[in-house]
């Protein structure tokens, strides 16, 4: 008697060979479901009852996962190009007030001084305590915009914000002003959020333009900071240093909430995949897709576990990531040269007489750096967009030559501040020569922040936010940490020419620093086949043809990602596979292919058979 195996269908049968082949194609997809729903084909390509019966077979009725491949022409890196730099333009400003606020209330120290009978040294904690909680409170935000999404959780920052304004604004002591200002600073998102923004709607080889202009806000917010706040401390009560903060902010996030749209790619397959389930029903043609957080149960997705994995992803990053630590390094100790040459600009500009309101208005000129700066970075853009285009599979191309233009502007740190070391001694040297110091500094320190932040923001992806908390993180924490011994180090090093030799000491630890960013160009990749976050990003892009994913599997306590199916899904459910350029819902390639392979297979074999 013949086994099984042996019995071989009767070619004129259809139906037997259809199913036959059907019930094959089943065993050899490792992902079909076990158990098939009995129900109306969920994507409407079925044409007949027999088909319906085939695609069952075929497991069609699992729960496929939408990919970014199903949808890109719905998410944030297909929107138009005005609808990108209206978002882009709101979060310019949003980024504006967030820096706008760690800077402003230096001119208020002097009148909570007086009013609460401390030392000027002692009202600088309010300042040295927001930059410090600032720091944290970018890596706690920074992970929950990629879980949650951005706009949510921008707009929770900017209200609690906002909301911890008022009662330093009528502090009726010293301490209420010292909590709520760390309060204030621990609720802000920062520049990690605004900059993931980004990443969700420029491809990694399109995104340098958009990233100069939020590195642009950031260093900008800083800047406007002073120069308003001279005017501010010179004619007004130093309550409205904090009043004149919290309508800015209120207006701005009243401005983003009603502009600014979801841009997180993950929440944005959510939303999709739903209006694709109601449109279906409505239709009469059920769909049977899900986005990638519907697949897990929110026991799963906000654990206890998970919560504390998400919170810790970015100093992870930061301690285990050679090109976040690396980079982020660079770039905090940088900004902490600044912050505290800055701290002595009341010193210097006394020595001519400036008014309060000049010596804000001296802040200008960095202003200028970074305008320059700025502009100096286009050119620059377009070479590294023709390697990118010459050599679109090298790493070198694609990585290291954003900070090509670095090598040049980096040595403006020290040149800068060795020229502004030695003409800040006052009178008979003009002042305009510490001007254009400043000017020459502000030049660096943009570069510096752009470069290493365009870099890590390709390099990362869609957890540009954690990667880019720890620069952010960096900058704010050491810049926070040097506020109070700023002041004293000015005026106690080196005798009559303390000034001069405070920013000499500046000037030549800057020099290491440069030194610093030669050797990241050159180990670069070294650094990158270090970090295994990075390499597995690559890994991805590549098996998707150089675009963007919006998660990775495994590490950091990330979800399954558009690429393939991981351990902890919800049951029954699989991932959508398609062609490249071809329209349709998830899985509606691979439903067309699986019929018509049956389909082709059979007609061959009644063909061969005279049928």
């Amino acid at each position: 008697m013949a086994s099984a195996a042996e019995v071989k269908p009767n070619i004129h049968d259809s139906d037997t060979v259809l199913k036959t082949e059907a019930a094959d194609a089943e065993k050899k997809d490792s992902t079909s479901s076990h158990e098939p729903h009995h129900a109306e084909d969920p994507t409407g390509l079925a044409t007949s009852e027999e088909d319906r019966k085939h695609f069952e077979k075929y497991g069609t009725y699992d729960r496929y996962e939408i990919t970014e491949e199903d949808c890109y022409d719905e998410l944030g890196f297909s929107f138009p190009t005005w609808k990108k730099w209206t978002i882009l333009s709101i979060i310019f400003l949003v980024q504006v007030s967030m820096n706008f606020n760690t800077s402003l209330y230096s001119n208020a120290i002097t009148g909570i001084s007086k009013e609460f009978g401390v030392s000027a040294q002692a009202a600088r904690v309010g300042a040295a305590v927001f930059l410090i909680t600032y720091a944290f409170g970018c890596e706690l935000w920074a992970p929950w915009s990629e879980e949650l999404g951005r706009w949510p959780i921008l707009q929770l920052s900017l209200f609690f914000v906002n909301i911890w304004q008022i009662p330093v604004g009528i502090a009726p002591n010293f301490a209420t002003i010292i909590v709520c200002r760390a309060l204030g600073g621990l609720s802000t998102a920062g520049g990690s959020v605004t900059l993931a923004m980004v990443a969700d709607m420029w491809e990694a080889q399109d995104q340098q333009y958009a990233v100069a202009f939020i590195v642009f806000s950031s260093v900008g917010g800083s800047v406007l900071g002073p120069i308003v706040g001279g005017f501010v401390e010179q004619f007004l009560a130093w309550r409205w240093n904090i009043w004149i903060q919290l309508i800015f902010g209120g207006a701005v996030q009243l401005l983003h909430a009603a502009v600014v749209p979801e841009t997180r790619t993950t929440v944005l397959l959510d939303r999709i995949a739903k209006k694709r389930r109601t449109e279906g029903e409505k239709n009469g043609k059920p769909v049977n897709i899900w986005g990638p957080n519907e697949l897990k149960t929110f026991k799963e997705r906000f654990s206890a576990r998970e919560i504390l994995i998400t919170w810790v992803r970015p100093f992870r990053m930061f301690l285990t990531e050679p090109i976040v630590l690396v980079l982020s390094l660079l770039s905090g100790f940088s900004d902490a040269l600044i912050f505290m040459f800055l701290q002595s600009y009341a010193l210097v500009y006394e020595q001519w007489d400036f008014a309060v309101f000049a010596i804000g208005l001296a802040f200008i000129p960095i202003g200028i750096g970074y305008v320059l700066a700025w502009f100096s970075f286009f050119p620059a853009i377009k070479r590294n967009e023709r390697l990118r285009r010459e050599r679109p599979g090298d790493e070198q191309a694609n990585y290291e030559a954003r900070l090509w233009w670095l090598l040049f502007t980096a040595p403006c740190l020290p040149i800068g501040l060795i020229i502004f070391a030695w003409t800040s001694t006052g009178p008979p040297i003009h002042w305009i020569g510490s001007l254009i110091g400043s000017a020459i500094i502000g030049i660096a320190n943009y570069a510096i922040y752009m470069a290493t932040i365009d870099y890590m923001i390709c390099a990362y992806g869609p957890y540009s936010a954690s990667a880019t908390g720890g620069n952010g993180w960096a900058r704010d924490f050491l810049a926070g940490v040097l506020t109070l011994p700023a002041t004293p180090f000015f005026k106690n090093i080196g005798g009559e020419n303390h000034l001069a030799y405070a920013s000499t000491i500046l000037f030549c630890i800057s020099l290491l620093l440069v030194v610093s960013v030669y050797v990241i160009y050159w180990k670069g990749p070294e650094l990158r086949k270090r970090s295994p976050f990075a390499q597995q990003l690559h890994g991805a892009r590549e098996e998707t043809g150089g675009r963007r994913v919006s998660s990775l599997p495994g590490l950091y306590g990330s979800r399954a990602n558009s690429l393939a199916q991981q351990g902890g899904s919800m049951p029954g459910s699989r991932r959508g596979s398609v062609v490249r350029g071809m329209p349709g819902r998830t899985g509606e390639n691979r439903y067309h292919q699986g019929a018509e392979a049956v389909r082709e297979k059979l007609q061959h074999r009644n063909s061969a058979a005279g049928v």
